[in-house]
């Protein structure tokens, strides 16, 4: 793997607001267990963790219903799995989800999407996609968006053997793989060569600069400053730092946000993300693209993870009854 160098932001700048003030009380539980920081050191533990935690989510899952099946794509490392709901009639050709994973752009695999995709592909009647991109440090910018974008092409070429509508299929993450959505929409409005339905990012991991004031969060219960800033150092290695950092890289930095597919924009305000995906959002809709913006009081990141509290009710229902306009009645 990879070496990272753990060294400051070449923009330091001190925390001064004290991220759990405003936390809601019932994210309590997630503020009591122990943060583990994202560094050189910790990340093989924590990649070996979170495959342990992907297995084990994997077997108590209810897979029933769905063909899954992986696929390598030619000529790219990507590989897209597949979630195909079993026709028990006239085979239709169905809207699409195709998801990136999260994990700062140098953890995660698309094990830790099956279970929500199935869950949309249930409630909305669509397949659903993942890819398995490379991570960083071993693979930096631009490995991983060309990865998904490069998964996101098979799709088109293989949709009507898969059962998808090519002209309905939207592009979907969390974190950094909201990041990723949002350059792979960037990448196809640029290169032409494939239509993006819609983008739902949740979270999305976007700007490299760290001088907003979310960005400087102390005592955030997950994904601090420290953890960002070596996921950001990872990924764009010897262009960290820099001015000329490309918009594909880190979507903030895009000047021209103009005829991009309609967007939806999920953060939580205890976030350390949360100023950056709020001003994405505007500057989505100030280049006149439909755009949604949802700020989740006390709401830290991965809230929609935190199964049983209101909060990632709220998130997933919001976002699904959004996917499902998309899908099915248009943008309006």
């Amino acid at each position: 793997m990879a070496e990272a160098v753990d060294a400051p932001c070449p923009r330091e700048a001190t925390p001064v607001v004290d991220g759990r003030t405003l936390l809601d009380p019932e994210f309590a539980a997630a503020a009591a267990e122990p943060l583990v920081p994202v560094n050189a050191k910790t990340l093989p533990h924590l990649r070996e963790a979170l495959a342990e935690m992907a297995a084990q989510a994997s077997r108590e899952q209810d897979p029933s219903g769905f063909v899954t099946t992986d696929h390598r794509v030619p000529g790219s490392a990507a590989v897209v799995r597949v979630h195909r709901p079993v026709d028990t009639g006239t085979p239709v050709a169905r809207p699409g989800l195709f998801s990136m994973h999260g994990g700062g752009y140098v953890l995660g695999s698309y094990d830790m999407d099956d279970e929500r995709i199935r869950g949309w592909c249930r409630a909305l009647g669509s397949v659903g996609f993942s890819v398995e991109y490379r991570l960083a440090p071993d693979t930096p910018y631009p490995g991983a968006v060309e990865d998904c974008y490069a998964g996101l092409r098979w799709v088109h070429a293989h949709a009507t053997e898969l059962g998808v509508d090519p002209d309905q299929i939207g592009v979907l993450g969390m974190s950094a793989g909201g990041g990723l959505a949002a350059a792979v929409a960037l990448l196809a409005r640029d290169r032409g060569e494939v239509p993006v339905a819609f983008q739902a990012l949740e979270s999305p991991m976007i700007d490299d600069r760290l001088i907003t004031p979310s960005s400087q969060l102390a005592r955030l219960v997950a994904w601090p400053r420290e953890s960002i800033e070596f996921g950001w150092r990872s990924y764009l290695g010897p262009l960290f730092g820099r001015d000329d950092v490309p918009p594909t890289a880190a979507v903030a930095r895009a000047t021209d946000l103009r005829d991009l597919p309609p967007a939806i924009v999920l953060v939580g305000a205890a976030d350390g993300l949360r100023d950056e995906d709020i001003d994405y959002a505007h500057r989505l809709t100030q280049a006149a693209v439909p755009t949604e913006l949802h700020v989740y009081p006390g709401a830290p990141h991965g809230a929609p993870m935190h199964e049983g509290t209101d909060t990632a009710r709220r998130w997933n229902r919001d976002l699904e009854e959004w996917l499902a306009r998309q899908l099915h009645h248009g943008t309006g």
